[in-house]
């Protein structure tokens, strides 16, 4: 689950009464939302306001302080992007603090830490790494560099989720690097439908995000038709069901919730299908795409 604004700002409270001084670094050890907390942290300490403030793109002003990212689990990439992804209770949106300031400034990889990993989220947040690359690679904002990356990110995922031990040292290792490579593909261009979608689902339904990815894949054939295929023979492989029907019988209002906190990601939208992204997403299709989620 992402990290919420009001809990970053009274983080920030809490680490600026204990001590006289500003910390010396921030050391953030734990998956996507822990990473993402302490990139949110560093910049609120060395920045005024609070972090509703700095959700969306470069309104961070000043360098935040040396922080050290410590990941034990691969996939989210949150080790090596600019953003780091918050719901805002008040407005019900999730959305980036996105930001050169954002990134970690030291990395400590580590695939011994995700030895113990439930096989299922292994292969949910592996898949974040997939469809982070998918996304960038088909995107309008493609970047050379991101596309460089994306690839082979996206070589090291097949190898791991087309093999018969997803979790073996030497698979550990792959998906690790393919975490990492597959953030900065993202820093280097953007997102597309799957993530906005999966935004949706999170704040409305409380689906914690590299599951929302997966199951947000259930309705995205006529977008990403080769790489939907591909997402599900590695699943099969993988023995991992993917949840389905989680979106279908909803209430007007919580679709209406739902288009509201997706369309809103103009950026990844945008990259995906252009300028024109609102007429091809209409309030009836996005409904549509969450009822065959």
């Amino acid at each position: 689950e992402e990290p919420k604004t009001e809990f970053i700002d009274r983080y920030r409270d809490i680490l600026v009464q204990k001590g006289k001084n500003r910390p010396v670094a921030i050391v953030a050890i734990g998956g996507g939302s822990t990473l993402d907390t302490g990139k949110a942290v560093a910049n609120l300490l060395t920045n005024p306001g609070n972090a509703e403030d700095y959700q969306g793109w470069d309104l961070v002003q000043n360098p935040a302080i040396y922080k050290i990212g410590i990941p034990t689990i691969s996939g989210t990439g949150a080790e090596a992007s600019r953003t780091c992804v918050l719901t805002n209770s008040k407005t019900g949106i999730k959305l980036g603090m996105n930001s050169d300031f954002t990134i970690y400034d030291q990395l400590i990889l580590d695939s011994n830490l995700t030895k113990s990993v439930p096989r299922e989220q292994y292969f949910y947040t592996g898949m974040d790494t997939y469809i982070h690359c998918i996304e960038s690679l088909s995107g309008n904002y493609r970047h050379p560099i991101g596309d460089a990356y994306s690839r082979e990110a996206i070589n090291l995922v097949r190898e791991v989720f087309h093999s018969d031990d997803m979790m073996s040292d030497e698979n550990r290792d792959k998906l690790m690097v393919a975490s990492y490579l597959g953030g900065c593909a993202i820093a280097n261009s953007y997102v597309g439908v799957i993530h906005p979608l999966s935004a949706g689902l999170s704040v409305v339904l409380g689906t914690k995000h590299c599951i929302g990815n997966c199951i947000t894949m259930n309705a995205m054939e006529e977008f990403y038709p080769k790489e939907y295929q591909e997402f599900f023979e590695m699943a099969e492989k993988q023995g991992i069901e993917i949840p389905k029907g989680i979106a279908k019988n909803l209430s007007n209002e919580e679709y209406e919730k739902l288009y509201n906190s997706s369309i809103v990601h103009e950026k990844p939208l945008t990259n995906a299908l252009g300028n024109d992204y609102r007429k091809i997403l209409t309030k009836e299709k996005v409904i549509e795409l969450f009822r065959r989620m």
